[in-house]
Formats: C-alpha cells, structure tokens, sequence
C-alpha cells in the first residue's frame, strides 16, 4: 500500500492493483473545502454538507487521480446487492440510480462510491480490462454485493473469476464493530458455518470482522484467495484521515473510492 498525495488531496492505492493498467484510490479527508464536521474532502450532500463543497471536492479528487478528462459515475447507495454496468458517466442533473455495486469496461468511466466504515471493495479483470466496485455495510455483506458484482462482471464481460484481483479497502475493524441480535441472526443465515470465522464475542459483546466476511465472499465467488488484498486500515480508528460514521456519532462526512481503466 502506498498514500499518493496530489497539492493536498491524499489517497491510497493497494500494491496488487498499482502496476495494472487501472487507476484507483480510496481517498482520505484532507484536501477539500468542507468545513467541520464534514472537514474536508467529504463527497456527499446527503450529510449536510453544501452541492457546491461536494462538487468542488469531486473535481479536486477526480484531477488528483488522473490528467485525461473524464466523468464520474455514481449511485444512490441503499445497502443492496444490486450491480449497475455503465459505459458512460452520470450526466449532470440525471437522476441516481439505485445500487451498490458498479462495473465497467469503459475507460472514460471513473467509478465512485463513498464511504464512512463500510466496506470498499474493488475489482480489476486483468484479461478483458474491466473494473467493478462494491459498497458492503453489513447489510451488502449478508447479501453478498461482492459475489454479485463478480457475478455481474462473468456476465458483461466473460470475466472469469479466478483472473479477478480484489481489494478490501480500509473500513471498520472487528475490534470497533459491536452489533446487535439483528445482525447476528442476518450472518448466521447468510453465512452459515463461516459465521465462526466472522464473529466474536467477548465479555457479552458481538462483533462482526466485515474484512473477513468479504474476502469468504470474494473466494466463494471463484476470486482466489492470493488475488484479494485486505487494506487493514480501521476508518473507526483513523478518523485523522477517514470518515467513520460510528466513531463520530453520524456527524461526519463520506470518502471515496475511486477506479477507472487507464
């Protein structure tokens, strides 16, 4: 992994993805124009901050990723599993669609979701050049949006899963992510007997490891296990650099995870 900074924009990039012919980034909070509590590179206005800050934001990280001019495309994120495949970006004043999960094999497509202690997870098919992106809190993750999107892309593109590189970005940490007998149920009928793997209790107190989770997605999907790099970064941990909506109480604002075809 390595952090990438541009004027004072900030991202991070994972080395099984750096030297393919993709651009991708999941972008810290610094760099942009939002005030407290979104401060700064927040990407959303559905937290409270201004259209004007979050497209201001949008343009500064969108140029700290690439030089060639190309647009985004996004989603209204809704905790499905539901995958959209794009060959153009979201025109301005075209209405969102709903999902959680994007492909493409259009290099002037740059695929953004946002994030605020869900997990990013990113995918490059090396040998029909298409790239995907999925949003798994752990309603996603119960629904298995990453097997969708793998499933998604062998759909659109031929893609087979075994040629797939994956990254697990930086989101909650078991250690942050207490949950309720709703969650617990939802795992254990989603995952069944993986569900050991993923949750723990300690004193009383349940947690779910999303990392984990999402990588017994991702290899049940076909992705081998060799192929998916897990960040390892907790967003709950490092609010100096990333939005966590449970660590500061659902006053913050929403990073981005970025990738697009060179």
């Amino acid at each position: 992994m390595k952090f990438v900074t541009s004027g004072e924009v900030r991202f991070l990039t994972a080395d099984i993805m750096d030297s393919e012919p993709i651009l991708h980034g999941f972008f810290t909070r610094h760099g942009g124009v939002s005030p407290h509590p979104w401060a700064s590179l927040n990407m959303a206005t559905s937290v409270g901050d201004t259209r004007e800050n979050v497209l201001e934001n949008r343009a500064r990280a969108l140029q700290a990723l690439t030089s060639t001019p190309r647009g985004i495309f996004d989603v209204w994120q809704v905790h499905s599993n539901r995958v959209i495949y794009t060959r153009k970006p979201r025109q301005v004043g075209e209405l969102h669609e709903q999902a959680d999960a994007m492909i493409t094999d259009h290099p002037d497509v740059v695929l953004l979701m946002m994030f605020a202690d869900c997990v990013p997870v990113l995918l490059y098919d090396p040998r029909h050049h298409a790239v995907g992106i999925a949003h798994a809190g752990w309603k996603g993750t119960v629904a298995k949006v990453a097997s969708e999107c793998v499933t998604a892309m062998s759909q659109a593109f031929h893609t087979q899963p075994e040629d797939l590189l994956a990254v697990i970005g930086p989101s909650i940490c078991p250690e942050h992510y207490a949950v309720g007998s709703e969650v617990v149920r939802a795992v254990k009928v989603a995952m069944g007997d993986d569900s050991s793997e993923i949750l723990y209790q300690e004193n009383g107190i349940i947690s779910l490891d999303l990392w984990r989770a999402n990588e017994i997605i991702l290899t049940q999907a076909g992705v081998l296990p060799h192929h998916i790099q897990t960040v390892e970064i907790c967003t709950a941990e490092h609010t100096e650099d990333w939005y966590s909506h449970r660590a500061e109480m659902g006053k913050t604002g929403r990073f981005a995870a970025m990738i697009t075809l060179k």
